[in-house]
């Protein structure tokens, strides 16, 4: 599939906002490995072929196992994911998937027992986040497939290891 529109380059100043958000997103205390997950997730519901390369690529350079991306789809049968990752699991699908039903209010109970209202509110954002990356990448064909992670730096003490 050919790229339509390369969002950066034609409207730098609108891909930047969703840069900071982004960012916003990363700095909110989350963890990192539940981001990730909750990014696949969405982007699977949304068939988001190039957000699913990313996420993909970054949760492994990460740490995350290729068993627990393999059953992302059918999470709730696989016994590999902990209860909060769970309750941030059902969270995503129904706020991504808000037009069928908007957010039950037994999903929202289940998030609460595992989330503060700020991480909720957070949790939120970040769902919002990789829905607009989505539908960004999804309507304007970012090509997948090129992505490559950043490589993570060690801690100095790591570094500083023979």
């Amino acid at each position: 599939m050919q790229e339509r529109i390369n969002a950066a380059k034609v409207s730098p100043d609108g891909y930047r906002a969703l840069v900071h958000l982004e960012n916003y997103v990363r700095r909110s205390g989350l963890e990192a490995s539940l981001l990730e997950l909750i990014r696949m997730r969405a982007s699977q519901i949304n068939g988001c072929a190039y957000c699913l390369d990313m996420h993909s690529k970054d949760a492994r350079a990460a740490g995350e196992t290729e068993q627990r991306l393999y059953g992302l789809d059918a999470w709730r049968e696989a016994p590999y994911y902990s209860d909060r990752e769970r309750a941030a699991l059902a969270w995503t699908e129904a706020v991504t998937l808000v037009h069928q039903g908007h957010v039950p209010d037994e999903v929202y109970d289940l998030a609460r027992r595992h989330f503060t209202e700020k991480e909720l509110v957070d949790l939120t954002t970040a769902v919002a986040a990789i829905n607009a990356w989505n539908r960004l990448a999804i309507s304007l064909r970012a090509p997948a497939g090129t992505y490559q992670p950043t490589v993570r730096k060690e801690p100095a003490a790591a570094q500083a290891a023979p």
